[in-house]
């Protein structure tokens, strides 16, 4: 698998990607129907300026499998947080381990590249307790709950679950 940094000429695929992910009922928390170009188009920008933007290959001239992106959330009293966590994995390669090697590859890149972040936050359905132990292997802890914030794929409201990873301390 081939991990590598997004391009602006990946926006094309990456959308696709997306509107496949979100195809699958509570794939993403937008519809096929809310992803736009423009949308992705927005934090692909926004991550390359100030994040990380990954996407993930079977081979260096396949098609994008997997994408993961986080960035700055502008304030300066925010500057050592990435946030607005986001991976994607095409319905037909989830459980094959795209997306834990973009998530490690994206730790790793922080760890090793970006000093200057301390926090990377992410949030997630707490009807997704799969995600939910995944993201806690790799080092993110639960930090609260948003009661009653994200619809439910079966009806009703069900809480929002933030997580953040810390950096080790030196």
């Amino acid at each position: 698998m081939i991990i590598e940094t997004a391009t602006p000429n990946d926006l094309v695929s990456i959308a696709e990607l997306y509107r496949a992910v979100a195809a699958i009922e509570g794939g993403l928390a937008r519809t096929a129907e809310e992803i736009s170009e423009e949308y992705v188009q927005h934090f692909l920008s926004k991550s390359l300026e100030s994040g990380v933007c990954l996407v993930a290959r079977e081979t260096n001239d396949g098609p994008i499998i997997g994408e993961i992106h986080c960035y700055s959330l502008g304030p300066r009293a925010f500057a050592h947080v990435l946030g607005e966590l986001t991976i994607a994995v095409h319905p037909a390669h989830q459980g094959l381990g795209a997306g834990k090697a973009l998530f490690t590859e994206l730790l790793r890149r922080i760890e090793q590249e970006r000093p200057d972040i301390f926090r990377v936050e992410l949030i997630a359905r707490e009807s997704n307790q799969k995600a939910i132990a995944f993201y806690q292997k790799l080092g993110f802890k639960i930090e609260g709950r948003f009661e009653n914030r994200i619809r439910s794929v079966g009806g009703g409201y069900e809480a929002d679950i933030p997580m953040a990873w810390l950096r080790a301390a030196l």
